[in-house]
């Protein structure tokens, strides 16, 4: 197709995570490992919640919404991954590459808004326990999940309508292993400040909201817990906030790593690497850090276990 005196691009080319040949069986092997570990735990962790009644709580609702959507995140990127890993064309169509990206930016807006909103619930829980289950009602859990992907969906069609009304009519070789804004703008011919602005304004509004909440809530959780006398005590109040916390410090800690770090250290098989953590592994550590220190799941899982092995 002409479009002028440029080619207008109809498929892209996604250079992947590495350009050596002998590491590419080895890497596709180690990437299916990590997405049926992700789709087992987060898969396991959503049933689990599902049929024991003493997980039907705020906290373990809006857990199960998590799970989802690392389900759904590592499922937008992990399967093309894999095939490329294998294909000797690692293409992939203007229309595929344009709903990876508008998946991608919906789950990493919702994953982001819903680790303040659980942050919320554990302000909620221990800063006024005695009105918990009256503030933290099922409607109101409702709501808050709604507006979570309302506001992703709203983003992501904003970034993906701003991104793909660009001209790409040079290189179509994107270097990276997935659809994405940032690598995806060198690719245009043309003027790319309005992408570039709803991009920023994006992680700013996203991100920034997301880290003030938990930031927020936490100072308050943290001021509540020193005001108990117990030693015990506040050992305990703090434990259910700890698998929050870890879930906390990979997600922000990995999205400050990629936006905030200076220019002159940026290197792109470190942003791979990073990229690589931040939407293929925490999927997977989630449900882990959620599972192992927490023991209200465990022993949810040791009874479903059990009665799995009653009926045999």
């Amino acid at each position: 197709m002409e479009e002028g005196n440029h080619s207008v691009v109809t498929e892209f080319i996604l250079s992947g995570l590495t350009d050596r040949l002998e590491l590419e069986v080895p890497l596709f092997w180690l990437f299916l490992l990590i997405y049926v570990v992700t789709i087992v735990g987060n898969g396991g962790m959503i049933f689990l919640i599902t049929i024991d009644h003493r997980l039907h709580t705020p906290m373990y609702f809006f857990l199960r919404s998590l799970s989802f959507c690392d389900l759904c995140y590592s499922s937008t990127i992990v399967p093309k991954m894999l095939q490329n890993f294998l294909a000797e064309r690692k293409s992939i169509s203007h229309l595929a590459c344009t709903v990876q990206i508008y998946l991608l930016v919906t789950f990493s807006d919702v994953e982001c808004l819903l680790l303040a909103v659980m942050a919320y619930d554990r302000y909620v829980a221990i800063c006024n326990p005695l009105l918990y289950s009256i503030t933290m009602s099922r409607q109101l859990c409702n709501q808050l999940v709604a507006g979570v992907c309302a506001v992703g969906l709203a983003d992501a069609m904003i970034q993906t309508c701003c991104t793909f009304q660009l001209s790409f009519c040079s290189s179509n070789i994107i270097n990276h292993f997935c659809c994405d804004v940032p690598p995806l703008l060198p690719l245009s011919c043309s003027d790319t400040s309005i992408s570039e602005i709803a991009m920023f304004a994006s992680i700013c509004y996203v991100v920034a909201t997301s880290f003030v909440t938990i930031l927020l809530s936490y100072v308050c959780i943290v001021s509540t817990i020193l005001k108990i006398s117990s030693a015990e005590g506040r050992r305990k109040t703090f434990s259910t906030c700890a698998s929050h916390l870890c879930a906390v410090g990979m997600f922000h800690g990995c999205q400050f790593f990629l936006y905030l770090r200076p220019s002159s250290s940026y290197s792109l098989t470190t942003d791979k690497i990073a990229s690589v953590f931040y939407t293929v592994m925490i999927p997977m550590l989630n449900p882990l850090v959620y599972s192992l220190r927490n023991r209200e799941v465990k022993d949810a899982l040791r009874k479903a276990v059990n009665k799995h092995l009653s009926h045999l």
